[in-house]
């Protein structure tokens, strides 16, 4: 039997029209185009059911991040190989509109609304995510080393997504994936 009232979230195709404009809005207009007010024009889903469940721009990129795809390279056994494929396919990714405008997006919205800094850390978070299981499958035990040797190689990264609107420098990238695992080799450095 079921409860009367309200459904506790919107309908799937609702909230597939409304995310599928947000990330439109959000490619091509930025992070603050994402209100309800907005959406409704958009979309013509009805102004009250995307505040009831949307409220502001930090809600629909915590529903964006919840439905983004995050790929993962399929481990070849070869733990340098596979870092390598980690970090070509974050490359990748930083290079695909989506990630990068995604994150664009999110720090300008931590900028005015610090309730937004978790989900900008959980999203970097979980950009690093397949570099440390990389360098863990290398032998890296030591959390701080593993976090020393994924900065080393991903930072760079974002500095040219995010900072420089560039595309991430893939050659640029291995060189720190090698000298990492040159350190790695030879931790008496």
């Amino acid at each position: 039997m079921s409860k009367p009232g309200r459904p506790a979230g919107p309908a799937a195709d609702t909230e597939e029209i409304v995310l599928t404009a947000a990330l439109d809005l959000l490619l091509t207009e930025g992070g603050t185009a994402l209100t309800p007010q907005r959406l409704h024009t958009v979309t013509g889903v009805a102004r009250t059911t995307i505040y009831r469940h949307w409220p502001t721009p930090r809600d629909f990129l915590a529903a964006l991040i919840s439905v983004a795809p995050h790929p993962a390279a399929q481990p070849t056994g070869d733990p340098v190989a596979d870092l390598h494929a980690e970090v070509d396919l974050l490359c990748d990714r930083l290079r695909d509109k989506p990630v990068a405008a995604f994150l664009r997006a999110l720090v300008t919205a931590s900028s005015t609304d610090p309730e937004c800094v978790p989900l900008r850390q959980r999203y970097v978070l979980d950009l690093f995510a397949p570099v440390h299981r990389s360098i863990r499958a290398l032998g890296v035990d030591a959390e701080a080393d593993i976090e020393e040797a994924a900065t080393a190689i991903v930072s760079p990264l974002l500095v040219d997504a995010l900072l420089l609107d560039r595309i991430a420098d893939r050659q640029r990238a291995h060189r720190a994936v090698d000298d990492v695992l040159t350190r790695i080799a030879d931790p008496i450095r």
